[in-house]
């Protein structure tokens, strides 16, 4: 039985055939303008690689750009209406108030502030006004808006508000697909109000994204499930993509993360992947990139659902090189997907970050001949400038002095030395296709984030337990299997400032996808 990872990046597309834990074959194909004639090119060059019967393959993984590209090139997204309950508070501050100012007609500027909501302690701000709900409707089929997104006031306290109000609206636009922001982002009103926008806007999208590598499956001759990797390192099935696209974004970096700790062995690490426009630097924390905990910025777009924490510097194996002595600069502008035409190597006529790794010696690609006329000056101030940008990146990843190894992957990692500072590099097998092995090897999750109430009874560690169970159901009807489900996040927050004695528990749990 064989797996299929496919990881879309802005320069490759990369594809995997894996048995158990042994990589059989990986491929690079250039991401195509559409990613999914890529993501088919990919797709059947792995598998001829591998010279297996595309019959055993069980299931194909599948990390995606998609969504992320919508956003930040403000393509193929849907007008939304923007709902918020909490009147008469928050008057002041409309729904996307924070948006850039060319996102937010793309989005539409449908805002309504209707009465409700809640205080930090659960109490009502005022009752939910359902004739406004109502009234909105109308202007909803009126305007042939396509989707909603309603948040309320410290929602994640109590969502009742919200579920109510996305009946309301259901009942009167039928079909209408309705996003509640508590399925999404944590408390802070703006920037979880953000994230459902964000998701509603998405939707389409995501159907026929969805579709589309349905197709492609079908077109290669695979009858198997497919699943798209999300932002934690785990699966989401087809289906709950069409819901939740926003938490497929990151999902690339994650999958490098995962690749390199599944590759080398090493939980406790840092992980730099070059690819060829950017490099994403995290850490990594019991084999899973750690959580960012603090907001994210989107496209421009303050949002507060989970991402892990890594950030990309513009410094990749197409990265353009500038000036001349002490005035080298190296990216962020880059090549891309067009290296192997226009890299000096590879007998074009742009110097790239490639072109100086291979001058120096440290990697042999393209024909090393093309670049035997650079100025040996020009390589050393570059290749000095290179390894300054990476060492510093690694730095800001660090949150002790500890030693902590290092680990380079993907297909500009040419680009890093053997050690580095005070950082010894580790370079695994396979380590340019990293971020497919990690879509490959991901595991399906379960996870519950809420607010308990202490009494009557009920103590700290019956509430965990409750937690753990529910997060395990979860995973299971996700598509785990029961007997590997262990637990890697269990944490409770007591709120002092809500009544009951109430704590906030988060428990998410991992198993290995079960039987297709």
């Amino acid at each position: 039985m064989y797996r299929l990872g496919i990881d879309v990046g802005g320069t490759n597309t990369d594809a995997v055939v894996m048995q158990g834990g042994k990589v059989l074959s990986g491929i690079k194909a250039p991401t195509s303008e559409d990613v999914t004639s890529g993501v088919v090119a990919a797709m059947q060059g792995a598998i001829a690689a591998a010279g297996i019967d595309r019959a055993l393959i069980t299931n194909v993984m599948i990390g995606t750009t998609h969504f992320t590209n919508a956003v930040i090139e403000r393509r193929h997204m849907t007008e939304v209406a923007a709902i918020r309950l909490g009147l008469p508070a928050t008057a002041c501050l409309p729904p996307a108030i924070d948006w850039p100012e060319d996102l937010k007609p793309v989005v539409g500027k449908h805002g309504y502030m209707v009465r409700g909501g809640y205080e930090f302690d659960g109490r009502e701000i005022a009752p939910l006004d359902e004739a406004e709900l109502k009234r909105i409707a109308g202007e909803i089929r009126a305007d042939g808006l396509k989707a909603a997104a309603v948040t309320c006031v410290f929602g994640p306290i109590n969502a009742a508000m919200e579920h109510r109000a996305r009946a309301i609206m259901q009942d009167h636009c039928p079909g209408l697909p309705v996003v509640i922001s508590t399925d999404i982002g944590r408390i802070g009103l703006l920037e979880r109000e953000s994230a459902a926008i964000m998701n509603a806007s998405l939707l389409a999208l995501a159907d026929r994204t969805v579709r589309a590598f349905a197709q492609a499956l079908k077109d290669a001759g695979l009858a198997c499930p497919f699943h798209i990797t999300q932002n934690d390192g785990t699966l989401m099935a087809a289906e709950t993509v069409r819901d939740f696209p926003v938490l497929t974004f990151a999902s690339g970096p994650t999958n490098s993360m995962r690749g390199a700790a599944f590759l080398t062995g090493v939980k406790e690490a840092i992980v730099v992947d070059i690819g060829g426009t950017t490099s994403d630097v995290g850490a990594l924390h019991l084999g899973f990139p750690r959580q960012a905990a603090t907001v994210v910025d989107i496209g421009g777009v303050r949002t507060n659902f989970r991402m892990p924490d890594v950030f990309s510097i513009g410094l990749g194996g197409g990265s353009l090189v500038r000036g001349d002595g002490a005035d080298v600069t190296v990216g962020p502008q880059s090549v891309g997907y067009r290296i192997t035409q226009e890299a000096k190597v590879f007998g074009g006529k742009t110097l790239t970050a490639t072109d100086i790794a291979v001058a120096a010696g440290h990697a042999e690609v393209g024909d090393k001949s093309r670049v035997a006329d650079l100025s040996p000056e020009l390589a050393s101030q570059a290749l000095s400038r290179i390894h300054a940008m990476l060492e510093n990146a690694i730095e800001r990843s660090r949150v002790s002095p500890d030693p902590i190894p290092v680990i380079a992957v993907g297909g500009g990692s040419i680009l890093m030395p053997d050690r580095l500072g005070d950082f010894d590099i580790i370079r695994p097998e396979n380590f340019s296709v990293a971020n497919a092995v990690g879509a490959a090897i991901a595991q399906i999750s379960g996870e519950v984030d809420r607010v308990f109430a202490l009494e009557n009874g009920l103590t700290r560690e019956t509430c965990l337990k409750a937690a753990e169970e529910e997060a395990t159901k979860n995973a299971i009807a996700a598509g785990a299997d029961p007997a590997t489900i262990q637990v890697i996040e269990r944490e409770d927050v007591p709120l002092a400032y809500l009544p009951g004695n109430a704590t906030r528990i988060h428990v998410k749990v991992v198993g290995e996808m079960g039987a297709a």
